[in-house]
């Protein structure tokens, strides 16, 4: 091959270099191959092929072979690289609006409820049978007027509620004893006596005369509640009662 001929040929190999994402056809245009290049390339492969037609164009100016053999070992070096349709690319750089999300604004407050229930098991009096422990606190702080030391099952009601975006109390100020969240239950059209027939949903508060409220957490297949209660054996525990033992419900749906 003659010198201009060469370095005519050298010189289409730097504009080729200039667009890296071309790289592949313009070797192709170059050695007179008919085969179409990939439709798209990712940037780890251009890269790739423009550091193998970089090697290429400096054998070919070094006079090591000629510009035809050095872009035959620039395809063939290139060949070897993983390519990835743009296709692919738009799998993975839109695969998070695949992925699931989730909104508490757009759950239901029940689930809400729940899952803010469950995040408390296991928390427990410090000592046992003080009423007290930094949780409880924290609950305590849900309720106007709370007392340091007094039962917590009620308090504990209160704070899950709040958190979860439906407060108890008229003024949503929590309540601290059983017997004021029936009251304000009634009033707000939310009580639910128990009787034949009654299924609570998950999330729902279950009273137990004055004495002991917890929350709905499932009912089972065979009509048994599961529950999740403060102040049950001074800690936050999971619980399971039968559909009898309730007095009532408490709608907070």
């Amino acid at each position: 091959m003659s010198i201009e001929a060469t370095l005519e040929r050298v010189s289409a190999i730097r504009q080729a270099l200039a667009d890296p994402a071309t790289m592949i056809g313009s070797a192709g245009n170059l050695t007179g191959g008919t085969e179409a290049p990939p439709a798209t390339t990712n940037s780890a492969t251009a890269a790739s092929s423009g550091s193998s037609f970089a090697s290429a164009l400096e054998q070919a100016s070094a006079g090591y072979g000629t510009a035809t053999e050095g872009i035959s070992a620039a395809r063939s070096a290139a060949s070897l690289s993983p390519s990835y349709s743009l296709q692919s690319l738009d799998g993975v750089a839109g695969s998070s609006a695949l992925s699931p999300s989730y909104d508490e604004d757009q759950s239901s407050p029940g689930a809400r409820i729940v899952a803010i229930a469950e995040s408390q098991l296991g928390q427990s009096e410090q000592p046992p049978g003080s009423n007290e422990s930094p949780a409880i606190a924290q609950y305590r702080t849900a309720t106007a007027g709370a007392v340091p030391g007094a039962p917590w099952c009620a308090y504990f009601a209160s704070w899950v509620a709040s958190q979860a975006g439906e407060p108890i109390g008229e003024g949503g100020q929590g309540a601290g004893a059983v017997a004021d969240v029936w009251s304000w239950a009634q009033s707000s059209g939310r009580a639910i006596p128990n009787g034949p027939g009654v299924v609570p949903q998950p999330g729902d508060l279950i009273v137990f005369g004055d004495e002991h409220v917890g929350i709905v957490r499932e009912v089972l297949p065979n009509g048994q509640i599961q529950t999740i209660e403060g102040n049950y054996e001074n800690k936050v525990a999971a619980n399971v009662r039968s559909p009898t033992e309730a007095t009532g419900y408490v709608n907070m749906s």
